[in-house]
């Protein structure tokens, strides 16, 4: 049961990312392009329909809303076309995660931080 969850979870990820190559395809008709961007949007970001804090209503969008939306793209997009670009997610999912990025960006966001504390810390100082 786990394993058939993680490989569906798996697909909607892989999907989402195809909407996401097939709205910025020139292939892909505008209307499409546009419900993908909304849906592949939808998917990506970090902020729901439905907050994750209520309870089991808050699961709905991701299990629910989210798959639909795909569904509807994915019926959208003719079917050997949709195939190129699952076949192009999944090549994008194969690729190696890079640490040496992640330790950068980190980086970067830590120092962003520290540079902002160290901003309100000199005005407040000189407001004192």
């Amino acid at each position: 049961m786990i394993d058939r969850l993680r490989k569906w979870a798996r697909g909607v990820k892989r999907d989402a990312l195809a909407l996401y190559l097939a709205a910025r395809d020139p292939k892909t008709h505008w209307p499409v392009k546009a419900l993908a961007l909304i849906v592949v949007g939808y998917a990506f970001s970090p902020i729901d329909l439905i907050p994750d804090f209520i309870p089991v209503l808050g699961l709905v969008d991701d299990l629910l809303i989210l798959p639909a939306g795909i569904w509807l793209v994915i019926r959208l997009i003719p079917g050997p076309i949709m195939a190129e670009y699952r076949a192009s997610a999944e090549g994008l999912l194969e690729r190696p995660v890079s640490r040496l990025a992640a330790a950068v960006i980190v980086f970067i966001w830590l120092a962003s931080a520290g540079f902002v504390a160290w901003l309100v810390l000199v005005n407040s100082s000189r407001e004192a």
